[in-house]
């Protein structure tokens, strides 16, 4: 799915690393870095479409390809925050400065 096709209410999962999210990340999305998937699981909704973004769709569409074989509903935002960024859509920093994508 398109960065721009995601619904307001989607449940958006970014699967960056910590460095990654600290430079910018959307507004509505929470943190579960794809290295720490297994451990973090129980975080992630049990019903309903998973929204999963990285940097540019690589991690992200693995992810969502795990999740899909272990019984979740996970949808990849293909192109990542680059192309969330290049596509003008809402970003946030955590920290000074302009949000970037990392």
């Amino acid at each position: 799915m398109d960065p721009a096709d995601v619904p307001a209410d989607a449940q958006l999962f970014d699967v960056r690393e910590q460095d990654e999210w600290d430079a910018g990340h959307a507004p509505a999305a929470r943190h579960l870095p794809a290295s720490e998937l297994a451990a973090r699981l129980g975080e992630l909704p049990e019903d309903g479409d998973v929204y999963l973004v990285c940097r540019s769709g690589g991690r992200s569409r693995q992810v969502a390809m795990w999740l899909e074989r272990n019984g979740y509903d996970a949808v990849d935002v293909r192109g990542g925050m680059d192309q969330w960024f290049e596509a003008g859509l809402p970003m946030v920093r955590d920290g000074d400065g302009e949000p970037y994508v990392l």
